[in-house]
């Protein structure tokens, strides 16, 4: 018996260029303009302005995406976003001993 050997074992999930979280971005980002467009066209918008809009809000997502994959590649998003969530520096002006020679009081309770 003889098996195939599937080469892609530790690669991320590649379609089209598209890599990893873009290909999400990307297939949340259709989804998305999808159901806008339904809900549009079920309100009783223009039937040309909802398909104009998809047609323009669907290509705007595709090139977005696209640039997105082609600039920051296939860690770079989530690296610039954790970037974003981490302090440039820490300022603690208080000596250390400070908090080991008066610790913290509890505040009485009334009642």
């Amino acid at each position: 018996m003889e098996y195939n050997v599937n080469k892609g074992i530790g690669k991320s999930v590649e379609f089209k260029g598209l890599k990893s979280q873009y290909l999400f971005i990307f297939a949340g980002g259709l989804l998305s303009v999808f159901v806008v467009f339904v809900i549009l066209y079920m309100a009783g918008v223009d039937q040309w302005f909802c398909i104009g809009f998809g047609i323009i809000a669907a290509s705007v997502l595709v090139w977005l995406t696209f640039n997105l994959n082609a600039k920051y590649g296939e860690h770079g998003l989530m690296k610039l976003l954790a970037k974003r969530r981490h302090p440039r520096f820490l300022i603690n002006r208080k000596n250390s001993r400070h908090f080991f020679l008066h610790p913290k009081r509890k505040e009485a309770v009334y009642a």
